[in-house]
């Protein structure tokens, strides 16, 4: 069994429908879900836009592996009516689902990033990881999410 962490975005449209129908796809495709955060309401991150995300970080437990995992969002992301994937250049949109942890795995090819390479920078990733997995360790930056949200607070006042 694998565990896989993912979290999610919306600022589009009814951003509560859109993580919820995202979570039970989850659910349905990926595995069972043992962990929800909160849904939290940020600003955007890396662009502007008037519009506010509403965002959540789930654990999944899975048998498949992690490009598999990555393939079967981006599918839940297209039939949920996200038209493009951002890549550097960030926009609106209905979902956003990204890996941030695949058990402890160290991943980088022309698809995916593991750990996520930037979760320690978002307060809208940090935020919600904290609160359902505050020991969990990062195996790059050799911390728990707890010690980096704490750094992140530190440095954002």
């Amino acid at each position: 069994m694998n565990i896989v962490y993912i979290a999610l975005g919306s600022n589009l449209g009814d951003r509560k429908y859109y993580l919820t129908r995202a979570i039970d796809e989850i659910e349905k495709r990926i595995g069972e879900i043992i962990s929800l955060s909160a849904f939290y309401e940020t600003e955007p991150w890396g662009f502007i836009s008037r519009y506010p995300f509403l965002n959540a970080v789930l654990r999944v437990d899975t048998e498949h592996d992690a490009i598999s995992v990555l393939d079967l969002t981006q599918s839940i992301e297209k039939d949920l009516g996200r038209k493009v994937k951002s890549h550097g250049s960030y926009q609106d949109r209905c979902i956003d689902i990204d890996l941030l942890f695949f058990n402890t795995e160290i991943l980088k090819n022309d698809r995916l990033e593991l750990p996520h390479p930037l979760l320690q920078e978002r307060r809208f990733v940090l935020e919600p990881l904290v609160e359902i997995a505050p020991d969990l360790y990062h195996p790059i930056l050799h911390k728990t999410i707890k010690d980096i949200w704490q750094e992140f607070l530190s440095v954002s006042k």
